[in-house]
């Protein structure tokens, strides 16, 4: 029997003999297989636009190529990385392709601004335990961080086929551990997470503020410490400016080795620009290529997402690729990022996952403690990040009252640096951007 990342190998395989490799990597290169069982495979797309796309143009070919794999025929589902969170499935890590060849140290482009965290990743997979434990990777959003430590354990899995390895974001190391102490299930969580040869944790800054995760993370790390296992992580910040995590915590992230990347200069970008042409099948014009390395300079991954954006066009507009077509990629690709301003219901939504209730009951007239303390929490967000009135912020509440609102706005503006309050602030902002 097939594993869900193996069955979803194959499929993209037999899929690749009949669309264009732009195809593939724009509305495939990031999907990924979830859960396969005797009658479907799941799989989770990033957003809800390509999950439609997928559904739409090419749902039937998917279960036809699923069904030469696994010799008859199975549904597949697709769901968006937000429809996964609120389904059966929302404590499951989607674990890191590491078969794929996608993130891997071949496909890494080196530069200044990267080659010491690049080295010390290579010299991690080489003797995995041994060298720079842990290895501490941090920097902004988008520049290469988790590529490698998907990297390290492509490369260890390749060298140590019989290592465990565990890949996980620190969110869903969270997750786990909430979902194992409400289950009873603290004997497994031990047992799954103490007992692998490579714990690879990416965000790690997402413990700060949780007491019991942090608990339950430094006691994982020392035992995978001494019995000299590999620890890799990443985070946004340094150990020493992550709010809210213990001193204790701090001082073994720094144990080992912490490597920085800074934003590429200009000729890694233009490589980088020229090397995702390459693997989607298309030689950039040098002037196109040149302008999207001179406009976007400060993220990896908005210099992949342009090149998607442009190849995107090509196929779907049937637009030539030239100086003028990647002027108007970055247009595209930059508005709608601006455009992406989190709308009320956005905003009751992550509010409503982050504290693990139904939007319906923010909205609702339910009063719990931790349903208000929930809906303030919203009311409050929607009044900062949208600029409405109050008297509209309590029309998205059933019609509340506007002096509710300010009420519970008042409430959590007095909160806001209790590290509980300004701890779930900043994930759901996060999380909305």
């Amino acid at each position: 029997m097939f594993t869900a990342a193996e069955a979803w190998d194959l499929c993209r395989e037999l899929l690749a003999q009949d669309v264009s490799p732009a195809v593939m990597n724009t509305w495939f290169d990031d999907t990924q297989a979830v859960d396969l069982t005797d009658s479907s495979l799941l799989l989770c797309s990033p957003n809800g636009l390509k999950r439609d796309q997928i559904v739409q143009r090419f749902l039937p070919r998917l279960e036809a190529a699923l069904a030469q794999v696994v010799g008859k025929p199975l549904r597949v589902t697709v769901l968006s990385e937000f429809d996964l969170s609120k389904t059966e499935y929302r404590n499951t890590p989607i674990m890191a392709d590491l078969e794929s060849q996608a993130l891997t140290f071949d496909r890494f482009i080196v530069g200044n601004s990267n080659k010491f965290a690049h080295a010390a990743a290579q010299a991690v997979a080489s003797n995995p335990g041994l060298n720079y434990n842990p290895l501490f990777i941090y920097g902004h959003t988008g520049l290469g961080k988790t590529h490698l430590i998907y990297a390290i354990a492509h490369e260890v899995r390749r060298a140590h086929p019989d290592y465990q390895i565990i890949y996980i974001t620190a969110e869903d190391f969270a997750n786990d551990l909430i979902s194992a102490l409400r289950e009873k299930r603290a004997l497994e969580f031990h047992e799954k997470y103490r007992g692998i040869d490579m714990f690879l944790v990416d965000d790690v800054q997402f413990i700060g503020g949780k007491e019991s995760t942090q608990e339950e993370f430094f006691h994982t790390f020392n035992t995978l410490y001494e019995n000299k296992k590999q620890i890799v992580l990443t985070s946004d910040r340094r150990p020493q400016e992550i709010n809210l995590l213990q001193a204790r915590l701090k001082s073994r992230f720094e144990m080992g080795l912490v490597a920085d990347i800074q934003p590429p200069d200009y000729e890694t970008r233009l490589a980088i620009v020229q090397t995702k042409a390459s693997q989607l099948g298309v030689r950039l014009p040098s002037d196109a290529a040149d302008h999207i390395a001179t406009t976007i300079t400060a993220n990896v991954r908005q210099l992949e997402g342009t090149v998607k954006k442009l190849l995107a066009r090509q196929e779907l507009l049937n637009e030539s690729i030239s100086k003028d077509s990647a002027k108007r990629a970055i247009e595209d690709f930059f508005s709608e990022a601006q455009g992406n301003e989190p709308t009320p219901a956005k905003i009751i939504e992550e509010t409503a996952l982050h504290y693990r209730l139904d939007p319906r009951e923010l909205r609702g007239q339910r009063r719990g403690r931790e349903i208000v303390h929930a809906r303030q929490l919203a009311m409050y967000l929607l009044r900062q990040l949208t600029g409405l009135s109050f008297p509209e912020i309590g029309r998205e509440f059933e019609g509340r009252d506007h002096t509710t609102v300010i009420h519970s706005y008042n409430k959590i503006r007095s909160l806001s640096k209790t590290p509980e309050v300004e701890s779930a602030i900043e994930e759901i902002t996060e999380r909305l951007k």
